[in-house]
């Protein structure tokens, strides 16, 4: 069979199964309609986030120098604190389940997990694992907290302007969904920011009451100690070096006080200063994004995948007949050397050649050209 033969032969039975094949491509077209037309679509709900924060002040350092009497030299800031940012915030898991822990009353008070997972059994594909509602409650707010993630994206842009996105086939779940994840976000976040800052007024409050009462102890044994000396004559150098010593003590102490009272202001302006201003630019409200398949590019798709398919089954058989038929006469024709003293004798099996040529209706003059 030769190459123009096997040509006029393909041709021939496309010509004869034409409709068939057009069936097929029909046939995979309807089905990537029905499943582009059946997919839900997906709804997309935007906001966007301005965090107003300020650089922490150095002041933890002068500080801890008043407290202890001595100074810094140049240890470097004692407050700077490690910073953490939004994004992190979002894509971290306890943010998640705390949304999908979060009761919505406009949906019978039914958690954002539940409802989650209700709307995943809606939309269950047909041939995947079968999606039953968890029974424990800690197993619902993980698996909604997972459901939360893939819809999820938030990243912050060169302004400094966070942008939240959450996408789900519910479309009146994408925006309860949405508030409830920033406020769990900037809540988080400011309590984070603020905790630093309270730390060290807790600190320095605690400080001031603590050197109160030592200035209080020193108070009373001055008392005792003159209530004890009274009618000791003056200049009795024992009686006088503890007077001394608990006066240079009084003053030591009195001036950390004096500081840590200054700072005790000082820390609650940097308690206030703290706290960032997250301002919500953009709300995750109608119109939303929508994410559809469409079903003509679909049915397109299918139309021509489908009679591709039909081209290679109509015609398999042929091509595998030529093939077959190659590869004997490949095999028939190699030559067989024999070496005597030198001289290689070409010979060919003449049978082998009239049997290829009766299995396949060619002539054995076909095989050896």
């Amino acid at each position: 069979m030769t190459t123009q033969e096997l040509t006029r032969r393909i041709l021939k039975r496309l010509g004869n199964f034409f409709w068939l094949v057009l069936i097929i491509g029909a046939g995979f077209g309807f089905l990537l309609y029905k499943y582009a037309k059946d997919t839900p679509v997906k709804h997309i709900a935007k906001a966007s986030l301005y965090a107003l924060t300020t650089k922490e002040v150095s002041a933890t350092g002068g500080l801890i120098s008043t407290l202890t009497g001595g100074k810094n030299d140049g240890m470097g800031n004692l407050s700077e604190e490690a910073s953490i940012s939004l994004d992190e915030l979002a894509n971290s898991r306890t943010i998640r389940e705390n949304v999908a822990a979060t009761k919505l009353p406009q949906f019978n008070n039914q958690s954002i997990g539940s409802l989650l997972i209700q709307n995943e059994m809606k939309h269950q594909p047909l041939f995947g694992p079968k999606i039953v509602m968890p029974k424990e409650e800690r197993e619902v707010i993980s698996y909604g907290a997972s459901i939360i993630q893939e819809g999820l994206a938030a990243k912050t842009s060169k302004g400094d302007l966070f942008q939240i996105s959450f996408t789900s086939t519910a479309k009146e779940l994408v925006s309860p969904i949405s508030y409830v994840f920033i406020n769990e976000l900037t809540a988080f976040f400011v309590a984070l920011k603020v905790k630093k800052a309270q730390n060290d007024y807790n600190f320095t409050v605690r400080k001031i009451d603590s050197l109160r009462l030592v200035m209080n102890a020193y108070d009373q044994r001055a008392v005792k100690l003159s209530n004890s000396t009274m009618f000791v004559p003056p200049g009795k150098i024992e009686y006088e070096i503890p007077k001394e010593n608990l006066i240079n003590d009084k003053t030591r102490v009195v001036g950390i006080y004096n500081g840590a009272a200054n700072n005790k202001e000082e820390a609650l302006w940097r308690l206030q200063r703290a706290k960032p201003i997250l301002d919500l630019l953009d709300k995750p409200e109608a119109p939303f994004d929508t994410i559809r398949k469409s079903p003509i590019q679909f049915a397109i798709i299918g139309f021509v995948l489908g009679c591709f398919i039909g081209l290679i089954f109509c015609v398999i058989d042929i091509v595998l007949k030529y093939a077959k038929a190659q590869i004997k006469g490949v095999v028939a024709v190699n030559p067989q050397q024999s070496v005597f003293k030198g001289n290689t004798t070409n010979t060919i099996h003449s049978n082998t050649v009239i049997d290829v040529a009766k299995e396949n209706d060619i002539s054995s003059t076909d095989i050896l050209t």
